[in-house]
């Protein structure tokens, strides 16, 4: 792995684990008005980006990227739907580290067996690691982590499968990382607003009004951090970056433990140091 692309990495490890703390916070609101006004934040707020390198590069979307971008744009509203419900029955320290730990084992598995990447010896001690260390932050499979455990695992699944899928929109279709991301907010944006502004138009207000700046936190934060990852799979493969950025694991069991108190923090710090190990040793590798 480049030094570039593990800075890009480490950076957006912790602008991840700091919009998920945002959004465990706005647990207890409607989800899909809280995704909703998350999404049109980030649209408002990123125009002006999006705009200039529009403007710079020349580019105009074609028929291709805007169906890619739909693929994308998919899973990771079936992610974002099915993590922010999550949040509403389990920690943040059970359901981050799950999702977390189960999307990139499978994100690299499906590179390894469809898309003929093969990581060294290193680089599969260093997956097994982080698998192993994500257990040990779940409780393992204790009757009170169940309610972490079983969003956590569907939410890795698709965790797996936008990240097997962007990794390729960016280096096999060569979709520009800002193009892709900010074409999956406004997606997101246009796929929820019939839920929205049906029997939710009531709960806008009130939502905005209680979570107006953890909307604009996490507005700015989710695109930041994914963009960031975007342009790391165009310096590494998939088996590589998908399994260190996970990195936020770590930094999200330190959030949960201090800034929502969820208790028990040396073990779960304990167990957030295989992961480390297990990110060091892909890095090596």
């Amino acid at each position: 792995m480049s030094l570039w692309a593990l800075v890009l990495i480490l950076v957006a490890a912790v602008a991840h684990a700091s919009w998920n703390v945002l959004s465990k916070k706005a647990a207890q609101a409607d989800h899909v008005v809280f995704l909703w006004l998350v999404a049109v934040a980030a649209a408002i707020v990123w125009s002006p980006l999006f705009a200039g390198f529009l403007l710079v590069t020349g580019t105009v979307p074609s028929r291709l990227d805007l169906l890619v971008a739909g693929g994308s744009t998919l899973l990771h509203l079936g992610y974002f739907v099915l993590l922010q419900r999550g949040y509403g029955t389990g920690d943040l320290s059970v359901v981050y580290p799950v999702a977390r730990g189960t999307g990139p084992m499978l994100a690299s598995l499906v590179a390894v067996l469809f898309l003929g990447e093969r990581p060294s010896p290193a680089g599969v001690a260093g997956i097994v690691l982080v698998g192993l260390g994500v257990f040990l932050l779940s409780g393992g499979l204790s009757r009170g982590a169940l309610e972490g455990v079983v969003p956590g695992l569907v939410v890795g699944l698709f965790i797996a499968g936008y990240t097997v899928w962007d990794s390729q929109v960016v280096s096999a279709f060569a979709v520009a990382p800002l193009l892709l991301n900010y074409l999956g907010e406004v997606g997101r944006s246009l796929a929820l607003t019939p839920f929205v502004l049906g029997a939710r138009r009531r709960l806008i207000v009130p939502v905005w009004r209680e979570h107006r700046f953890r909307v604009l936190g996490a507005a700015v934060l989710i695109f930041l951090s994914y963009l960031l990852v975007l342009i790391a799979f165009t310096m590494a493969p998939v088996t590589v970056v998908a399994p260190a950025r996970e990195i936020s694991v770590l930094i999200a069991v330190v959030l949960g433990g201090r800034l929502l108190a969820e208790g028990d923090l040396p073990r779960r710090l304990l167990a957030a140091a295989v992961i480390l190990g297990g990110v060091v040793a892909i890095a090596l590798g």
